[in-house]
């Protein structure tokens, strides 16, 4: 079995008037939303640069950039459903995916498992190859007084 690893990073602006999606979950009682082209889930968005970084593919800006109308506010739960698309093409298989949200509004603990199960179903994988925790910044920089958000994934694919 030939694995890889692949790492990505996101990191959005807060806005008002913005919807708060992170990992595919709408947060109805966010005061802010993160600023993007697409829905700005940086969670999901890590996670498409980790995957197309494991399979030694150009990032998320190339497959889908932000000058492209037809990513204007898409759900990025179908940016990852492409992504892993477009690995299953290349012969390429999600061993697992770990990520790391880091906010400190909302509050991220009581939807993990929520966020879990969507990631899952978009990756096309069990809920159990999908790791995720969330952090705060403990109020340091942007991230810890609530002006962006920020997500590291890692993940690990396999081709036959």
């Amino acid at each position: 079995m030939n694995l890889r690893t692949g790492h990505g990073y996101d990191i959005h602006r807060t806005a008002p008037g913005r919807r708060m999606v992170l990992g595919g979950v709408h947060f109805a009682d966010c005061e802010f939303g993160l600023d993007g082209h697409s829905d700005a889930d940086a969670l999901t968005h890590a996670i498409c640069d980790a995957l197309l970084g494991a399979a030694a593919l150009p990032d998320i800006g190339h497959f889908f950039p932000n000058t492209d109308p037809a990513y204007k506010d898409i759900d990025s739960q179908i940016l990852l459903q492409l992504t892993v698309a477009a690995l299953r093409d290349r012969g390429f298989a999600i061993v697992n995916l770990d990520a790391t949200l880091i906010a400190e509004l909302p509050k991220i603990a009581p939807r993990l498992q929520e966020m879990r199960a969507i990631l899952a179903a978009s990756a096309g994988v069990s809920v159990d190859q999908i790791g995720l925790k969330a952090t705060t910044n403990e109020g340091v920089d942007e991230i810890g007084r609530s002006l962006a958000i920020a997500a590291h994934a890692i993940a690990l694919i396999s081709r036959a």
